[in-house]
């Protein structure tokens, strides 16, 4: 077995936690309380060769004042709302066709799968959750067409971002030489008042006029940074509060960073002028980064693998045969190079230089943990096959620089990521025929 696949059982995993933790996005929108049954149904927006009904626009309006329920008033007026969630049911749809005609599927096991992790994350079971989606309106054929095709979008952009982000280690060094990747992060929030291309001095005067109305409420104390987000942003993240998530100082733009360097947690900048138009930000919270080791371990390994060729039992005769022998004496790197499916460390014996706890997954990580230095493990089972582990030896590893690395690779990354898929999506938008219907 190669290490991909001694990998694959944790990438599965954790992927399938990500997933779940990570509320889908179509499905949150969409699974609100249904819309009016009397109402007429009439179609709001034309996407391509698609449609987005009145029905659907007032069950996504319905969910995310359900989401605000006693908090009614921080959010923007009706025809703000509807327009912000039309826009993000557009690019929803947009994204999905563009999955669809590139090849992106996700079949009916790795979907269930995923429902499986959401009703767990939510303390259920999947005939619970169904109950209760179908209890507030929506169809649960309807839900699972939502997860799929957010489970879609995330496999288109996880495609987009591979395909056109690359990071060098030389990238890396540059970055780390001109850059303390040890700072402080800054968990931060932004309110932006847009303003068009070519914006005329009057837009200009009302944008500003407006902004400073919005700072000047929140001064008074009538209104949240968050609430005043929620309510009055133009940005794509206004239903989220603005929420950038967590920058380190370097990731800050320079005008910004000064800025925030000055001000508390829960304070805001005065409004400033960029490129997009009129923005405030945020500092939300503080925390500090600093040095850090891990204990890694080294260890031998061998995997009879479970496969169409060699079933349940046969495998499980087998590795009980091997360890025995190991047992009794004989030598672990020869039984290992004739014996063992893992083609990662079959040809060094088995051997499995150092590696942290969570490398391989954590069937493996508890065996290894529970062991002693030179102690054969018992065999256990794992989605490849059954394994035994011989602990060798541990350490203390300081991993600071590594980390320093792994975080400049971050900030490389996730700068690029948005970047280019901001960049992607304006040019799927900008490429498809899109008429908006609102107001009609």
């Amino acid at each position: 077995m190669s290490k991909t696949s001694l990998l694959q059982p944790a990438f599965t995993g954790l992927l399938a936690a990500a997933l779940a933790l990570a509320a889908p996005a179509r499905a949150q929108l969409l699974a609100g309380p249904g819309a009016n049954s009397g109402s007429v149904d009439s179609i709001v927006a034309v996407v391509d060769e698609d449609v987005i009904l009145k029905s659907e626009l007032d069950r996504a309006v319905a969910n995310v004042r359900n989401q605000y329920q006693g908090r009614e008033a921080q959010l923007p007026p009706e025809n703000v709302l509807q327009r912000q969630v039309l826009d993000r049911l557009v690019l929803m749809r947009l994204q999905v066709a563009r999955a669809e005609n590139t090849g992106i599927r996700i079949g009916d096991t790795e979907l269930n799968q995923t429902l499986q992790s959401i009703a767990g994350q939510s303390g259920v079971s999947i005939e619970q959750m169904r109950a209760q989606i179908e209890g507030g309106g929506l169809s649960f054929d309807d839900y699972r067409r939502s997860v799929r095709e957010e489970l879609q979008m995330r496999r288109l952009q996880q495609r987009v971002v591979q395909s056109r982000v690359v990071i060098s280690e030389s990238e890396i060094d540059q970055f780390l030489a001109l850059r303390n990747v040890d700072s402080t992060e800054f968990q931060l929030a932004n309110l932006l008042v847009a303003l068009p291309d070519g914006a005329t001095p009057e837009q200009v005067a009302t944008a500003e006029q407006k902004i400073n109305g919005i700072k000047a409420l929140m001064d008074r104390g009538e209104i949240d940074f968050r609430a005043a987000a929620i309510r009055y942003s133009d940005d794509r993240n206004a239903l989220e509060g603005g929420d950038l998530g967590w920058r380190e100082a370097n990731s800050i733009p320079p005008r910004f960073a000064e800025l925030i360097q000055g001000l508390q947690p829960g304070q805001y900048t005065a409004p400033v002028r960029g490129p997009s138009g009129f923005q405030m930000v945020q500092l939300v919270n503080v925390r500090q980064s600093g040095p850090q080791t891990v204990t890694e371990y080294q260890a031998d390994h061998l995997l009879v693998a479970v496969n169409d060729v060699v079933g349940e039992e046969a495998a499980r005769r087998k590795i009980d045969e091997l360890r025995a022998r190991i047992e009794s004496g004989d030598d672990f790197a020869k039984i290992a190079r004739e014996n063992s499916d893992d083609t990662f460390s079959r040809n060094r014996g088995g051997r499995l230089d150092w590696f942290s706890g969570e490398t391989f997954g954590p069937a493996v990580t508890q065996q290894v943990q529970a062991l002693q230095d030179g102690q054969l493990s018992a065999v256990f089972r794992t989605e490849a096959g059954w394994h035994v582990v011989r602990r060798i030896a541990t350490r203390q590893q300081d991993v600071t620089d590594e980390n320093r690395r792994q975080r400049a690779r971050q900030q490389i990354g996730e700068r690029k990521a948005q970047d280019e898929f901001e960049r992607f999506l304006r040019q799927l938008r900008a490429d498809a025929y899109v008429e908006s219907r609102l107001g009609a």
